[in-house]
């Protein structure tokens, strides 16, 4: 089992809106949920991936494909438009 398959579909989410470069409360915002919320998504990521910051995820994101990082890593996206909630 890779990292990115260890992720839920909130965390993917969550990475891919940290490396567009959000911050906790404007990811809160979006996904409809508390700042809180977000940094305890984000310590389980980290943990989950073995990063230690938002820029070492944000990095990890970006070499596994950026905004297409779940297709890109051969599993299929949880969230198609993961990012920019209309």
């Amino acid at each position: 089992m890779t990292p990115r398959e260890r992720l839920t579909p909130k965390e993917i989410q969550i990475a891919i809106l940290v490396w567009e470069g959000l911050t906790n409360r404007e990811i809160g915002r979006i996904v409809g949920t508390s700042e809180q919320v977000i940094k305890n998504h984000l310590r389980s990521t980290f943990d989950k991936l073995g990063v230690w910051s938002r820029l070492e995820l944000a990095m990890y994101v970006a070499s596994h494909g950026g905004k297409d990082w779940p297709e890109a890593d051969g599993a299929p996206a949880a969230y198609p438009q993961a990012v920019g909630a209309d």
